[in-house]
C-alpha cells in the first residue's frame, strides 16, 4: 500500500512539473515557423524601368592669380580682374547662372641657393617679398541653354586655369513620380506573364513596397554575398556628346577698341571670337518597385 501511494505521488509530481514547464513556454506565432508566403500561394515581382534625360545642370570653375607688394593690393587686383566677368555673368540671370568666389592668399619669400644649388625660400616674417592671391570662381549653370555664353565669358577673362565642364541631372518631382508609376506597371506585367506561363492566375495585391526590399528576401533561398538580380537592367554610363560648329566671324577691330579692357562689354565681344556648342549628355535614371500578388 505504501509503494502504491509513493508511486502515485511521484507520478503526480512529474505531471505537475511537465504542466508547469509547458505553461512558461510562450506560444509561437504562426509566422515564426514559416513565412506567410509559404502558407499562401503568392508571387513576388520587382518592376524595373529606366529612362535617359539630358543633363540640366552644368558646373565649372576658374582660378585667377594676382601678385602685389601688399596683401591688400593683391586682393584688389584679383577683384578688379573679375569685376567685369561678374557683371557679364549677372546679365545672364542670377537664378540661372549662380556664382560663388573664394580667396586664398600666400606670402612669397626671398629665395636663396644652398650649397647644392637648390633654390630655397627663406620663410621668415621679415623676408616676405610679395603676396599672391588666388581667386577661385565657381559657376553653376542651371539653364543649359546659357552654358555656351557663360563658359565663353569666363575663358575671355583669361583665367590662370579652368576646370572641365561637369554635367549632372536633377530630376523634378513629376519625373520621379512617373518613373515609380512605370516601375509598378512593369511589376504587374511581369507577374501576370509569369503566372500565365506557370499555368496559374494572378490574384489580388498583397504588398506594394517602394523600396523593393520585400522582393529581395533570402528566407526561401539563401543567396551569396553581393547577390544581384539578373533581371535588372545594367547601368550604362552617360556618353558625352560634343558638337562643334564653325565660329561666326569676330567683331570688327574698331568695335573692340571702343570697349574698356576687362569690362563686361569687352568680355562679351571677346567671347564671340571663341564660341563653342556642347550638347548636354544623356543621364540615366532608374527606378524599381516590388509588388506581391496572390495566385489563384
Amino acid at each position: 500500500m505504501r509503494k502504491i501511494l509513493l508511486m502515485t505521488v511521484v507520478a503526480g509530481l512529474a505531471l505537475a512539473g511537465t504542466a508547469s514547464a509547458q505553461a512558461v513556454v510562450p506560444q509561437a506565432s504562426p509566422y515564426d515557423r514559416a513565412p506567410w508566403w509559404m502558407k499562401e500561394s503568392v508571387i513576388t515581382q520587382t518592376g524595373y524601368v529606366f529612362t535617359e534625360i539630358p543633363a540640366n545642370r552644368a558646373s565649372f570653375s576658374a582660378t585667377f592669380l594676382t601678385v602685389a607688394d601688399t596683401a591688400e593690393k593683391a586682393q584688389n587686383l584679383a577683384i578688379a580682374q573679375t569685376k567685369g566677368l561678374n557683371q557679364a555673368l549677372d546679365k545672364l540671370g542670377k537664378d540661372k547662372v549662380r556664382i560663388s568666389t573664394s580667396f586664398f592668399m600666400r606670402a612669397l619669400y626671398e629665395q636663396y641657393r644652398d650649397k647644392n644649388g637648390n633654390r630655397i625660400e627663406d620663410q621668415r616674417g621679415d623676408k616676405i617679398e610679395k603676396y599672391q592671391v588666388s581667386l577661385n570662381l565657381s559657376v553653376e549653370v542651371r539653364d543649359t541653354a546659357l552654358l555656351e555664353r557663360a563658359y565663353a565669358l569666363v575663358l575671355a577673362a583669361a583665367p590662370t586655369s579652368s576646370t572641365p565642364i561637369n554635367f549632372n541631372l536633377q530630376p523634378d518631382n513629376e519625373t520621379n513620380t512617373w518613373l515609380y508609376t512605370e516601375a509598378v506597371k512593369d511589376a504587374h506585367t511581369r507577374a501576370l506573364q509569369s503566372a500565365v506561363a506557370a499555368g496559374g492566375k494572378l490574384g489580388g495585391i498583397k504588398v506594394i513596397d517602394p523600396t523593393g526590399r520585400a522582393c529581395e528576401t533570402d528566407i526561401l533561398a539563401r543567396g551569396a554575398d553581393n547577390y544581384s538580380d539578373d533581371t535588372e537592367a545594367n547601368y550604362a554610363p552617360p556618353v558625352i556628346q560634343a558638337r562643334m560648329t564653325a565660329p561666326p566671324p569676330p567683331p570688327a577691330p574698331l568695335a573692340m577698341a571702343n570697349y574698356e579692357a576687362g569690362s563686361a562689354e569687352y568680355l562679351e565681344a571677346k567671347a564671340l571670337q571663341n564660341p563653342f556648342i556642347q550638347t548636354p549628355p544623356l543621364q540615366r535614371l532608374e527606378a524599381k518597385a516590388c509588388v506581391v500578388y496572390g495566385l489563384n
